[in-house]
């Protein structure tokens, strides 16, 4: 078999044009994944990868990661610790009313960012918006040293107001 030609090795999410090799016409291929030829040989692979330059091959090696502890998890575990969780709470509607209006709200973000994001200019005004007060935080907060120390105390003060130690 002969080495697929370069062009059909690229990378790329729009058709490939792939030759047959019994017919005279191109093959078109939709795909968003990179075509890649058959392997019929590790001759024919390795004479296909003399096209690729270095860093080229090394993006078709594939590396898969292992760990020698055991990181399965155990759903009988899991469902224990959530039930002794749920019974040492002592007010449980309270929590109920939280999470529901936590659902409540991403739900209500979520149409909310739908709508903003169906006004014509609205999403490059807000991308604007939010460059702008990046930039702002920069230059207030983080350029200087002085400032930065400034941004800290603001946080432990604010921590310490959100547990209720000051």
């Amino acid at each position: 078999m002969a080495a697929a030609p370069a062009y059909a090795t690229a990378y790329s999410n729009t058709a490939v044009l792939v030759p047959r090799l019994h017919t005279t016409k191109p093959t078109v291929r939709c795909s968003a994944l990179p075509y890649l030829p058959p392997r019929s040989s590790s001759t024919a692979f390795t004479a296909s990868t003399k096209h690729f330059s270095e860093p080229r091959r090394s993006s078709l090696l594939q590396v898969r990661a292992s760990s020698s502890e055991d990181t399965s998890l155990d759903t009988g575990e899991l469902f224990t610790g959530l039930k002794e969780k749920w019974d040492a709470v002592e007010n449980k509607s309270t929590v109920l009313l939280y999470g529901g209006g936590a659902i409540v709200a991403v739900w209500l973000s979520a149409v909310v960012v739908g709508a903003v994001n169906s006004v014509p200019l609205l999403p490059k005004i807000m991308e604007l918006v939010g460059l702008g007060y990046t930039g702002w935080f920069v230059y207030r907060y983080l350029l200087f040293k002085s400032s930065r120390k400034e941004l800290a105390t603001d946080i432990e003060e604010l921590k310490k107001k959100i547990a209720g130690t000051e």
